[in-house]
């Protein structure tokens, strides 16, 4: 039975308030990859808080969006990854713990976090992984086509602050 304390179903309000942050927010679409504007789709066509648009939903936002708009598109976007944290998870957690590994799961994909190193580590800190520890497994998020990426890191380590320490930058 999964036992998490008060409020570990849903990110909180400082770890939305975080996430935010560390998405940033765009009103019209770009691409993920280039972080430049789209004025047609690509697979990477990205808008609001980080929100991935299908081909399908391209007409929809195309024109851009609002901030409330932002908003509630992160909220949707949010539950599956919150699903995914409290699938995995066979531990107590309490919710800046969880506010981070959402934090994780949404930008690294539930796939990869169902399979990774740190889920492993979070459930059983003497799991055998290739990392010496949970910090390593972390922080080995923040490649992207075989380089490490500066703003991957930090926000691999604002996120390891926040579970270890409750500290949200």
């Amino acid at each position: 039975m999964h036992e998490h304390f008060d409020g570990a179903k849903a990110l909180s309000q400082a770890g939305l308030a975080w996430l935010q942050k560390a998405e940033g927010l765009r009103l019209s679409p770009y691409d993920d990859q280039t972080g430049k504007p789209c004025r047609q789709w690509v697979a990477g066509a990205t808008i609001g808080y980080g929100h991935l648009i299908s081909s399908e939903q391209w007409p929809q936002y195309c024109h851009g969006i609002s901030q409330g708009q932002a908003g509630q598109l992160l909220q949707q976007d949010l539950r599956p990854f919150e699903k995914t944290v409290l699938a995995g998870v066979r531990r107590a957690l309490r919710p800046h713990q969880f506010d981070a590994l959402v934090g994780l799961c949404f930008n690294i994909g539930g796939k990869a976090f169902a399979g990774s190193s740190v889920l492993k580590l979070v459930n059983d800190p003497a799991a055998p992984t290739p990392y010496p520890d949970l910090e390593a497994a972390w922080k080995a998020w923040s490649r992207s086509q075989g380089k490490t990426m500066p703003g991957l890191l930090r926000r691999r380590s604002e996120e390891l602050a926040i579970y270890l320490h409750a500290r949200y930058p």
